[in-house]
């Protein structure tokens, strides 16, 4: 067992409708020695990738991407849930449904900070049905940027997400794969990796 995984165990709280609440140290308040070792690990991961830029969709992947980016020496850029009179110019538009929000949302990353010449990884706190970094990887694709890897913190191994993006021959990285929870038992089973 990994030390995400160790900590899901001990804090991680299974809810009805296939709902893992880490909201005490993930996606609400953040262990920031976590979100430190999460970027370690990502940066082991795909240190040999040529990662020029770091991108995440608002607001949960923020703190993680914060950390890969660090590690890295390079920025990080987040899609934007809504336009802003902040963002002027061109922009990147995709459109992503959101597991947890049960709503669509057009994300919007600016022309300025995804160029053809970067090489992108694409971080999330969650993937469940892949909707979210299926439009990270269009707004990246229509910059003409090369995706050349994904991670995630935790993936819902039972729901679909992680099938299509290994599909589409994407490298994806999950540090935490959730194959079974059930809210009754308050239980998790995690897949090997």
């Amino acid at each position: 067992m990994n030390f995400l995984e160790e900590r899901i165990i001990k804090d991680a709280v299974v809810k009805p409708g296939n709902v893992l609440k880490v909201d005490s140290f993930l996606n609400h308040q953040m262990d920031i020695e976590l979100m430190d070792r999460m970027g370690e690990e990502f940066y082991n991961r795909f240190k040999d990738a040529g990662v020029t830029k770091v991108l995440t969709i608002e607001a949960s992947g923020i703190a993680i991407a914060c950390s890969v980016a660090r590690c890295f020496g390079v920025p990080m850029v987040f899609a934007k849930k809504s336009k802003s009179v902040n963002i002027d110019g061109d922009v990147f538009v995709a459109e992503v449904e959101s597991f947890t929000h049960k709503n669509v949302n057009k994300v919007i990353v600016s022309k300025k900070f995804l160029k053809p010449e970067d090489k992108v990884l694409i971080i999330d706190d969650f993937l469940a049905n892949g909707c979210a970094l299926q439009g990270l990887i269009s707004i990246t694709e229509s910059s003409g940027a090369k995706v050349v890897g994904l991670g995630i913190a935790i993936e819902k191994g039972f729901q679909i997400g992680g099938r299509v993006i290994r599909n589409l021959g994407y490298k994806l990285e999950s540090l935490a794969i959730v194959d079974e929870m059930d809210a009754e038992k308050g239980t998790i089973k995690f897949r090997e990796q």
